[in-house]
């Protein structure tokens, strides 16, 4: 038997739980338990701000190309820096990890609770980033952006790449579109970009971390575009493409902490470092001494050319070198000036 205690509108504290069985006849002893409630703290905002991260990293059935939890933790890392600087809302925040399970062991063993079980700072909604999950989740996030002007959307994808490691020239993706995996099934950059395809939005953030990852941005390398006939329809107006790894190369990632690029996207973001940072020949981001280049906010994009710079400068960091993120800027629109206004996450 069990009973659904609904905790939300408690204080936090000691709570204690007392049962006992009966057989029709005769009760037991009474069982005595006490517990801790600790509720996730749910913030509101009148901001019409969403944001969607996706990783399914445990679905392979070989260990040695599990990605471990770290994903979940880095997009709760992302999704709090969300809700306390940019002003969303908890219940416009959605995360879809695995299938909907946290696994022990950091994802290499079995199932222990659902993501929604588990204790977490902030009251935003789990679920498993099945195929149908995350198309639902992509329709309702155009839908609720749509009905808003001014509205902000964030959506972040981590997993594998779908592509050829024997292939080093193209990652024989030469014709064929970009994929990424979900927890039961693929999705294309073309198939995304029918998806959102319908977004009104004119401030929205994509960051597509996978290997093979260019043609989410419609890029191949070097910053050369892919064919028209390829073009996932993504970049639109108003949107950041970001991919981690060109559309011929691998990326790489944490099983602890999560995709590399994303992680030194973030670093660039969180801390102030990337202040002033510019696009370089071909997009490979430098940095910069001018102050006109510095106001003391970190754009989307110059968080970017820092991750880009860092990788290719950062000794550390020589065997990643070959990742070749991909940007493709249309906010707030296509063409040889948008770079003088960059999108920032932290204004409300």
């Amino acid at each position: 038997w069990s009973y659904d205690w609904h905790t939300y509108e408690l204080t936090d504290g000691y709570y204690t739980i007392q049962a006992r069985a009966w057989d029709g006849t005769t009760f037991s002893e009474i069982q005595t338990l006490t517990v801790q409630l600790d509720n996730p703290e749910s913030i509101t905002s009148d901001n019409p701000k969403y944001a969607l991260f996706i990783a399914a990293a445990n679905f392979p059935e070989s260990n040695d190309t599990k990605l471990g939890n770290g994903g979940l933790y880095f997009a709760e890392e992302m999704a709090a820096y969300l809700i306390q600087n940019a002003g969303y809302s908890t219940e416009n925040i959605l995360i879809l990890f695995d299938d909907g399970w946290i696994r022990a062991d950091n994802g290499y063993g079995q199932r222990i609770m659902t993501l929604q079980q588990r204790t977490h700072t902030y009251d935003i909604t789990y679920g498993g980033a099945t195929s149908t999950n995350v198309h639902d989740a992509l329709n309702r996030l155009v839908t609720n952006a749509n009905q808003h002007q001014n509205s902000e959307v964030f959506l972040w994808i981590f997993n594998h790449g779908y592509g050829d490691a024997t292939n080093s020239l193209t990652g024989g993706k030469l014709f064929e579109q970009s994929q990424i995996f979900l927890w039961d099934a693929l999705i294309s950059d073309k198939t995304l970009g029918t998806v959102l395809q319908p977004l009104k939005s004119q401030k929205t953030t994509i960051i597509i971390d996978a290997c093979y990852a260019g043609g989410f941005a419609d890029k191949t390398i070097y910053n050369i575009p892919t064919s028209l006939l390829l073009r996932s329809g993504i970049p639109q107006p108003g949107r950041v493409v970001i991919s981690g790894a060109s559309k011929f190369r691998k990326g790489y990632a944490s099983t602890l902490y999560g995709p590399l690029f994303s992680l030194l996207w973030f670093e660039g973001l969180t801390t102030g470092q990337a202040d002033g940072y510019r696009p370089g020949i071909l997009n490979l981001g430098r940095p910069t001494q001018l102050n006109l280049f510095k106001d003391g906010k970190v754009s989307v994009e110059e968080a970017f050319y820092y991750a880009r710079y860092t990788l290719r400068t950062n000794p550390d960091l020589k065997d990643f070198r070959s990742m070749q993120p991909q940007i493709n800027d249309r906010y707030p629109q296509k063409g040889i000036l948008r770079n003088n206004q960059d999108l920032i996450l932290t204004e409300h």
